[in-house]
């Protein structure tokens, strides 16, 4: 049985067609769903993308003991489970941080592909000839992100056609693969783990979808990559332009998606593979008033993710399941349907398959988020979500069946609601199994431990 994981990075679940977008193509996507187990409450669980990377290829809950930081000597990945039984491991990528020094994503992989240039890599110093005003506003010089446009206009400055695109090299490279691996003569099932990091910003996707969603009477800043925080600096037609910018991107996703799709349908591998499609977390556009990901900003737009299972010969096909759902469940997922539930006893993911064949209502009763290095946390039901916040700031309850856009603060109404979430976070995240980070663990479950700074930290516990 082979096995093929496709990452999306910063795709919103709202921004696909099967999750109820009315206008952004995403036929691809919308097909593959169609032949899929859909899941409606999906979540990553410590954001954003290394961590959401160590909780997929471990299994293992990351929030409350890891922050941005290389996998472990002692994490066992996706990778090494599945080459102790034979598995060919292939990784094609172009989310540079995982191929940085020492970051160790590549540990169990036969093979990588590293597709250089994504966002602010560290790869061309060659002057490009773009003149930056035409995609930055007086206010957004000094940010960093202007300094990050700059190496990204540099490393993309040799583009000449549709295929140079990055997500396109991501697809192609993968169908490439398949085309050269699938009928191996030494393995005889396989491992494909595919990481596209658009429609992550910049978004600057190549026409038609440049301006496949913009207005063609917009005379204004073409922003390609916004700055975070608060949008008051931007006009109300510039933030238009900048949310079809990334529906352009999403579009274009989709279409090289498609391309991948394509190849393994032509290659017969759908009837003997597991096509695993997910993203890392979405990306706010202004949705309340905030423009990019930020640690207090723990909404849907940045919090729910879509995420879909095709099994081989289409089975399950349709199903839609609102249970919660994690992605640290993706690894235990997998183990069990190919049959090695021992290893199940390892991780902190639960199995999908009871799920999936109807033998439980749900694996999970909460689910909690949160951004590495902020105090806030938002822990969820299939009905409610409760945002923590720091002492100084007012804590957040909403109803997301009546009030799905997050925009009525119930907690003052419905204290008992909010008080029964809150006490609900230390329990999920005090894990036993494993020492927590000393800053986390201040956050997370107060009196456990003292001190700034291992070895100086006292753990009480």
């Amino acid at each position: 049985m082979n096995i093929i994981v496709i990452m999306i990075d910063s795709l919103r679940y709202d921004h696909v067609g099967c999750y109820g977008n009315n206008w952004i193509k995403t036929p691809n996507l919308d097909k593959l769903a169609d032949e899929s187990v859909v899941f409606e409450n999906a979540y990553p669980e410590g954001i954003p993308t290394v961590p959401v990377r160590t909780s997929l290829f471990t299994g293992n809950k990351t929030l409350n003991s890891r922050y941005w930081q290389p996998l472990a000597p002692e994490d066992v990945t996706m990778a090494e489970i599945l080459d102790e039984y034979n598995y060919l491991n292939m990784m094609v990528t172009d989310c540079y941080h995982l191929f940085k020094p020492n970051m160790n994503f590549s540990r169990g992989f036969h093979g990588y592909e590293f597709i250089r240039g994504q966002e602010i890599d560290a790869w061309r110093t060659d002057p490009h000839k773009v003149d930056l005003s035409k995609h930055i506003k007086p206010e957004q010089y000094g940010d960093r992100y202007v300094r990050g446009l700059d190496q990204y206009l540099r490393n993309v400055q040799d583009r000449e056609k549709e295929e140079d695109y990055f997500v396109a090299q991501v697809m192609g490279k993968a169908s490439w693969w398949l085309e050269k691996n699938h009928n191996h003569p030494i393995f005889d099932k396989f491992f494909l783990y595919v990481d596209c990091f658009d429609p992550h910003e910049p978004w600057d996707a190549p026409e038609p979808y440049g301006s496949m969603y913009t207005d063609p009477n917009y005379k204004g800043t073409w922003i390609i990559w916004p700055k975070g925080g608060p949008y008051h600096w931007l006009t109300q037609e510039e933030l238009k332009n900048i949310r079809a910018l990334y529906a352009g991107e999403v579009s274009f996703v989709d279409k090289w998606v498609g391309v991948l799709l394509d190849k393994i349908r032509d290659l017969n591998l759908m009837d003997n593979s597991i096509i695993i499609l997910l993203s890392d977390h979405g990306h706010p556009l202004g949705d309340h008033e905030i423009m990019a990901k930020f640690g207090d900003n723990l909404y849907s737009e940045l919090l729910r993710i879509p995420m879909m299972i095709r099994f081989p010969g289409k089975e399950y096909a349709g199903k839609r399941i609102k249970a919660l759902v994690e992605i640290p469940d993706i690894l235990p997922t997998v183990l069990d349907f190919i049959g090695h539930r021992l290893d199940l006893e390892y991780l902190n993911g639960k199995s999908l398959m009871p799920l999936i064949k109807g033998e439980v209502d749900k694996v999970h009763q909460y689910v909690v988020t949160g951004f590495f290095g902020s105090e806030a946390r938002c822990i969820r039901d299939e009905q409610w979500s409760f945002i923590r916040r720091p002492a100084d700031q007012r804590n957040e309850l909403y109803n997301l069946i009546e009030d799905p856009k997050e925009k009525n603060n119930l907690v003052d109404k419905n204290p008992e609601k909010a008080q029964e979430m809150n006490s609900a976070i230390s329990g999920i995240l005090n894990c036993r199994l494993q020492k927590e980070h000393w800053l986390q663990l201040r956050y997370d479950v107060p009196g456990m431990c003292e001190g700034r700074h291992p070895p100086y930290a006292r753990w009480v516990k």
